[in-house]
């Protein structure tokens, strides 16, 4: 009896109503929506950054050459020593002969003398200067060989299964790439852990030793809703850029890679970009840490025990089919303490026209230790009964 017990649940459904698109046959709950634009680029990928649904993609898993893409890493790298107190804004830096004579796009800063570090990573978000990037490198990791193993550990940690850096700022080199997909990753996090730092990705210009440089982002004068990210550029990379915007409280991220020109990689992400917000919407359905359903504890010193879900519940969807979706959450009835938060306990399932959407675990929002002999005693006996 007590295990047909234990493997008892209880279906909750919620958000269930039915709205439809005129001109849509209601009984086969057809949904329209067009096909993404075609996109001339050797890989890219169109994500929402609150659900992380992919809207459009091609060869997004495909390892390219990154050029100046690279310098997400390079920023998210430093961020995040900042972040642990490991450097300041203020630390001045040393630029080193290495720094000041490397190649392709420059900050213009001069040997042998110190940069405050937020100017450097100015430089090198606004400006592209290899240069910059070369002497961040140089004073986290102590040379730029050691920066990278940083930006491989983080890439490692991030998920970014298909890439591999050999530099901090994209200048070809052999075993040195990435793809559209681990961009869009580390892009999202980039945003999501630091947006205190992220908004110099919109600022249009940067002036050091008297030389102003503007972002090579031509979508920041296109596109008011677009605050980032990056541009790059080598031979065999092509043109290349990842593009966030935000259009109310939705945000998409878009990497587009082997274009063939400015205006190429600039059009083709502003496609995808009005592409993914003209069709599309994305809600939050659910508040994470916030009690869904409280259910009988036994055995416990509490009784009670709320479920809910760990982090907010996003959903992107085709616009004007919101009350389209379902959803269901299912639940363990025979819950036995001990209980540690964080622990499954149940599903959250969301469906729209019969296909799933999102799901994500119903979990414990806190812990319940084991009653005492007296208590424990008599639950076994109610839990019989039940």
């Amino acid at each position: 009896m007590l295990s047909l017990l234990s493997h008892r649940f209880f279906l909750f459904a919620g958000l269930i109503l039915c709205f439809v698109l005129p001109n849509v046959n209601a009984a086969n709950n057809g949904i329209l929506i067009p096909k993404p634009p075609v996109i001339a680029a050797s890989s890219y990928i169109l994500e929402d950054f609150n659900s992380g649904r992919i809207l459009a993609e091609k060869d997004a898993d495909k390892r390219l050459a990154p050029a100046s893409l690279t310098k997400i890493m390079t920023a998210y790298v430093i961020y995040r020593e900042l972040a642990s107190g490991h450097l300041t804004l203020n630390d001045p830096v040393m630029i080193s002969q290495k720094a000041w004579q490397t190649q392709g796009s420059k900050m213009f800063v001069e040997v042998g003398k110190q940069v405050r570090l937020e100017d450097l990573l100015k430089g090198m978000i606004i400006q592209s200067g290899n240069d910059a990037s070369v002497a961040l490198a140089e004073h986290v990791g102590g040379n730029e060989d050691s920066f990278a193993i940083m930006m491989n550990q983080h890439a490692q940690r991030l998920g970014m299964t298909n890439s591999h850096f050999q530099n901090s700022m994209g200048l070809p080199t052999l075993n040195h790439y990435t793809t559209a997909r681990d961009l869009s990753k580390l892009t999202h996090a980039l945003i999501a852990e630091f947006p205190q730092y992220y908004r110099w990705d919109a600022q249009k210009e940067f002036t050091y030793n008297k030389i102003t440089q503007q972002n090579r982002n031509k979508l920041l004068w296109r596109d008011k809703s677009v605050d980032g990210v990056k541009t790059g550029f080598t031979d065999d990379a092509g043109y290349c850029m990842v593009a966030s915007a935000k259009r109310e409280e939705m945000r998409l991220v878009a990497v587009v890679m082997g274009t063939a020109s400015p205006e190429a990689r600039a059009d083709e992400s502003q496609a995808l970009l009005n592409y993914g917000f003209h069709f599309y919407e994305t809600v939050k359905l659910y508040t994470g840490n916030t009690p869904r359903k409280e259910v009988r504890v036994w055995g416990g010193k509490s009784k009670v025990l709320p479920l809910g879900l760990a982090r907010d519940l996003y959903v992107t969807i085709p616009r004007r089919h919101y009350n389209d979706l379902k959803a269901v959450m299912s639940f363990n009835k025979d819950i036995i303490a001990p209980i540690s938060k964080g622990k499954r306990y149940g599903t959250v399932s969301v469906s729209l026209a019969g296909q799933p959407v999102a799901e994500l675990p119903l979990v414990a929002l806190k812990d319940v230790e084991a009653g005492n002999f007296i208590q424990r005693f008599y639950d076994k006996i109610a839990r019989m009964t039940e």
